[in-house]
């Protein structure tokens, strides 16, 4: 549930060169196109659903080659209404309520948009609260990121205060503290991935831990197996191995459990428009077949690479 149960094989490859699911056709409003895409999620039938940032909405591409999207959530201007968002970052599908849930990082706050036909506003769980990634665990516990906060917090049901469970202690490099958190997940055993975006490094935090364990980078900026330049999405399988998206480096890279290094599965070929290249990839996930989906914030697409 919640893509939490994706089985990868250790020896997993997949080709270098990408196909181009969703926009790639430049910086724009149509609906074949996005505009500074972030987050991305894909449920069960392959449906992709995008945070397209600039454009303040969330585009829906459906498996099978579309070359248009359909807007499903905001796309009516950039301000605070129920029916618009503000630059949302993030995005995930709730299965069991089949609604979105959108951090709508512009408006400082988290809403829910059904995903039935006829929707024209979403309803705002959680408000004041400086979002930027979200996760879900298997008991519908919300997980949000606050990137001025330094924390991660979980919610449940109508809950608007959440349970402090990573960082929280200032911005800072200490094993407690975060700085510019950003994307998230949630492991089967409610373990947090946060991706530590201005200290370039993803770290885990174990239930009910007071301070959380390095699992990837942490040896300051650079483009080294060992380090990380500003990691954004994070993926785990159900072998415990990472997948990022190490965004200034424009690659993806797989870390197994305990791995002191990374292996490049993608990209790091320089930033750049190729098939084999990113240009700031962001949001990352995989589909419950291992196929591994990327977007990229300045070649304004989505790229799929399938598992061989």
């Amino acid at each position: 549930m919640f893509s939490l149960l994706v089985n990868i094989s250790a020896n997993a490859n997949w080709p270098q060169n990408g196909v181009t699911i969703a926009g790639g056709n430049g910086a724009g409003g149509a609906t074949n196109q996005l505009n500074l895409p972030r987050g991305l999620f894909i449920d069960d039938d392959q449906k992709v659903v995008i945070a397209d940032f600039f454009n303040d909405r969330i585009m829906q591409w459906t498996n099978g080659g579309t070359t248009n999207g359909q807007v499903v959530a905001g796309g009516n201007g950039q301000e605070s209404g129920l029916n618009q968002l503000n630059g949302p970052t993030d995005v995930l599908i709730d299965k069991d309520t089949d609604s979105l849930i959108i951090c709508d990082w512009g408006n400082q706050r988290v809403v829910r948009w059904s995903r039935g036909s006829g929707t024209t506003q979403g309803i705002i769980l959680i408000n004041n609260i400086y979002c930027y990634g979200l996760a879900m665990d298997e008991q519908r516990y919300l997980y949000v990121s606050d990137w001025k906060n330094n924390e991660v917090r979980r919610y449940q049901g109508c809950d608007k205060i959440g349970i402090l469970v990573a960082g929280g202690n200032g911005q800072g490099t200490g094993l407690n503290q975060l700085n510019n958190p950003t994307y998230l997940f949630v492991d089967r055993d409610h373990s947090v991935y946060v991706s530590d975006w201005d200290n370039h490094r993803v770290m885990k935090w174990n239930k009910g831990a007071t301070e959380g364990i390095v699992v990837a980078g942490g040896h300051g900026a650079g483009s080294a197996l060992t380090q990380l330049y500003r990691p954004l999405g994070v993926f785990v399988d159900t072998l415990g191995t990472l997948y990022i998206a190490d965004e200034d480096n424009h690659r993806v890279m797989r870390w197994t459990q305990g791995a002191n290094q990374g292996t490049v599965i993608v990209g790091g070929n320089g930033a750049g428009a190729g098939a084999n290249q990113f240009n700031y990839p962001i949001g990352l996930s995989f589909d419950r077949h291992g196929n591994l989906y990327v977007s990229e914030y300045s070649n304004h697409r989505v790229q799929r690479f399938s598992i061989e």
